[in-house]
């Protein structure tokens, strides 16, 4: 698959080494990568570009990702994004909620490149 058909993939992570580590998987499998530390920079971004898949953390200072879930979805510019959470939190009722509020796919830290890749391939197909 080249990076034409695969597109852009907006990451939203607080903590930078979490942001680069993901940022690296995804660049090495020929995705162009947004970065944005919260969501409220997410949001911004989000209107200038247009991602083919957003994969958001959970725990965020100012906005969570759940919030950020909700905001994605009742926007009809970005209804349509597929979101695929990333988060630490890895309790059933997580991933219930994330997918509630508008989550495709859910993937728990720590994960691997090709549980991350997989989790994409889900929502993009």
């Amino acid at each position: 698959m080249n990076a034409t058909s695969v597109g852009t993939i907006l990451v939203v992570e607080d903590s930078p080494s979490e942001l680069e580590l993901m940022s690296h998987y995804l660049q090495e499998s020929g995705y162009k990568v947004l970065k944005a530390t919260g969501a409220k920079e997410a949001i911004e971004k989000i209107k200038v570009e247009e991602p083919t898949v957003i994969i958001t953390d959970l725990v965020m200072p100012d906005m969570s990702g759940f919030e950020l879930c909700r905001y994605l979805k009742k926007n009809p510019d970005t209804q349509e994004v597929p979101i695929v959470v990333c988060s630490s939190k890895n309790k059933e009722i997580d991933r219930l909620w994330a997918m509630r509020q508008g989550a495709k796919a859910y993937v728990t830290k720590p994960y691997t490149r090709d549980q991350l890749l997989r989790a994409i391939k889900s929502v993009t197909n």
